[in-house]
C-alpha cells in the first residue's frame, strides 16, 4: 500500500525548520505555538502535517470490499456470537455505496497537524489553540478501537466555548495526539511502549509545546495513559480528567475477573458495579488475544471487513449501539462515524500496531495506580463499569469533581460529546483557580 503519511515539507525544508524558529513563522503557523516554541534540534522539529490518502489506496479498498466473502448467519439472536452478519452487511453496503473517506480527510485538514519525533518516534497530533485569554491547555488521549476520530466533535466546544454557548472562562488549548502505533504516528520497531512511556511522550511534547500548565484527560487506554501522567506528577500537571477510572479494589477486581460471587460489605452501588465487571470479563476475549498474540491478528491489514467487526465487538453495549446505528436509530455515533475510525485504522494498516499495546501492558487495567495530583472523574452509564462514589474517593484521595451523567458510553467524547464537553469544563474549573 502507498505510504499515506504525508508530511508537507521535504527534508531540506525539515532542516530549516530545525535551524531556527523563523523557520516556524515563516509557513504562516508561528500563531498556533505558544511563545518560546522553537524547533531547537531536528528530532525536537514540529513539522506541519496534511493527510492526504491516495486515490489508489480508496481504490484497493473499494475492490477488497467488493470481494469479501462474507460467513453464515450466526445461530442465535442476540450478541453474544459477536458481530450480527445483518449489522456486518449494513456496515458492508454502507462502506460500498454511501461513505465517503474524503469528507473526514477535509475535517482532519480544517485543524492544525503536525508530526514531531519524541523518544525516538514521530508522533502525530492535532494542536488547536483558543482565541480565549488565559485558555488551559489540555491533552486528551484515545484508546483502543478509538483515534484521534473520537476527539473531533469536541475540539471546538472546548477551544472555543463562546460559540458553543459556554463561558470564555472555560477555554482551553487542545492537543490530541494519536498514540504509537495508531493513526499517522509511528509504529513503534522494537517492545517498551507502554503507557507509562506514552505517558512520559506526552508530557514532552507538552513541554515541546511550550506549555508552563496543562491538564490531562482520557479514556480507554487513554485513561490508563492519563492515570500515569498524573502519577508521573510533572510540575507543570494541574490535574486529570478520567471518564474510565482505574479505580477497582484488588480484591474485588480479582474476583470479578474468575466471575467469583461477589464479595461481601458491598453496597447496593458496588455490587451493581461489581456485576457489570463480571460481565465484561466474560467478554474481553479481543484483549486477551491482543494481548498474548497481536501478530497473530494479521488478517486485520488484509480484510477490510475483517477490520471493521473485530473494532466493532469491543463491548456489548457499544455493539449494541452501533448495530442501532446502522439500523437507522438516532445513536450519538453514526454510521459514518464509525467507518471514519475504521476506514482510518485500514488506510494506515494499524490494526496489527495498535493491538500490540495491549502486548505491552504491564499495568493491572482497572485498578488504582497511586495517583495523587487533583482528579475529575465522570462516571458514564454504559461505560464498561459505574464507578461508586466510595471507589473513585479510594483511588484518587485528591478528587475534585465526581458525576454520574444520564447518557454515554464508552466512547464519550464520540457518543456524548455536549455532556463530555460539560464534564471536562466543570471538572477542571477549580484548577484554574488555583493554577
Amino acid at each position: 500500500m502507498t505510504a499515506i503519511k504525508t508530511d508537507v515539507i521535504d527534508e531540506d525544508r525539515r532542516r530549516l525548520l530545525a535551524a531556527a524558529a523563523s523557520g516556524i513563522a515563516a509557513l504562516g503557523i508561528a500563531s498556533l505555538l505558544p511563545t518560546g516554541s522553537t524547533a531547537a534540534t531536528e528530532s525536537d522539529a514540529i513539522r506541519p502535517f496534511r493527510v492526504n490518502v491516495p486515490e489508489a489506496d480508496l481504490a484497493d479498498l473499494r475492490y477488497r470490499l467488493a470481494h469479501t466473502r462474507l460467513p453464515e448467519k450466526e445461530t442465535v439472536s442476540d450478541f453474544s456470537q459477536g458481530v450480527p452478519l445483518k449489522t456486518t452487511k449494513q456496515l458492508l453496503d454502507h462502506w460500498q455505496n454511501k461513505y465517503d473517506w474524503r469528507k473526514v480527510e477535509a475535517r482532519i485538514n480544517a485543524v492544525p497537524n503536525f508530526i514531531t519525533e519524541i523518544d525516538g518516534l514521530d508522533i502525530h497530533f492535532i494542536h488547536v489553540r483558543s482565541k480565549h485569554e488565559n485558555a488551559l491547555p489540555l491533552i486528551v488521549t484515545h484508546g483502543w478501537p478509538g483515534s484521534i476520530i473520537e476527539q473531533l466533535k469536541i475540539i471546538g466546544p472546548l477551544t472555543d466555548p463562546t460559540a458553543y454557548g459556554g463561558s470564555a472562562s472555560d477555554a482551553f488549548h487542545i492537543v490530541i495526539p494519536s498514540m504509537p502505533g495508531y493513526g499517522f504516528s509511528g509504529k513503534p520497531d522494537a517492545t517498551g511502549w507502554g503507557p507509562e512511556r506514552i505517558a512520559t511522550a506526552w508530557i514532552s511534547l507538552m513541554r515541546r509545546l511550550g506549555y508552563k500548565q496543562f491538564v490531562a484527560q482520557g479514556g480507554d487506554w487513554g485513561a490508563v495513559v492519563t492515570d500515569m501522567i498524573g502519577v508521573q506528577a510533572p510540575p507543570e500537571l494541574l490535574g486529570i480528567h478520567t471518564n474510565m477510572p482505574g479505580a477497582i479494589p484488588n480484591d474485588i477486581n480479582n474476583a470479578s475477573f474468575v466471575g467469583a460471587p461477589a464479595p461481601a460489605g458491598l453496597s447496593d452501588e458496588e455490587k451493581a458495579s461489581y456485576d457489570q465487571l463480571v460481565s465484561f470479563y466474560k467478554n474481553v476475549y479481543y484483549a486477551f488475544l491482543m494481548g498474548t498474540r497481536p501478530q497473530t491478528l494479521t488478517g486485520l491489514s488484509d480484510s477490510p471487513i475483517a477490520l471493521a467487526t473485530y473494532m466493532l465487538d469491543h463491548d456489548r453495549a457499544s455493539l449494541a449501539m452501533i448495530a442501532r446505528s446502522f439500523d437507522g436509530q438516532d445513536e450519538g455515533v453514526s454510521p459514518d462515524d464509525v467507518l471514519d475510525n475504521v476506514t482510518l485504522f485500514w488506510l494506515t494498516n494499524t490494526g496489527v500496531s495498535a493491538a500490540r499495546l495491549y502486548w505491552e501492558n504491564k499495568l493491572v487495567f482497572f485498578a488504582p495506580k497511586g495517583v495523587k495530583v487533583p482528579v475529575a472523574v465522570s462516571v458514564f452509564p454504559d461505560e464498561l463499569y459505574q464507578t461508586p462514589r466510595a471507589w473513585a474517593e479510594k483511588a484518587y484521595p485528591n478528587l475534585v469533581h465526581y458525576n454520574k451523567l444520564p447518557k454515554g458510553g464508552h466512547f464519550a467524547a464520540w457518543e456524548q460529546p455536549k455532556l463530555f464537553t460539560d464534564e471536562v469544563r466543570v471538572g477542571f474549573r477549580s484548577l484554574r483557580k488555583s493554577g
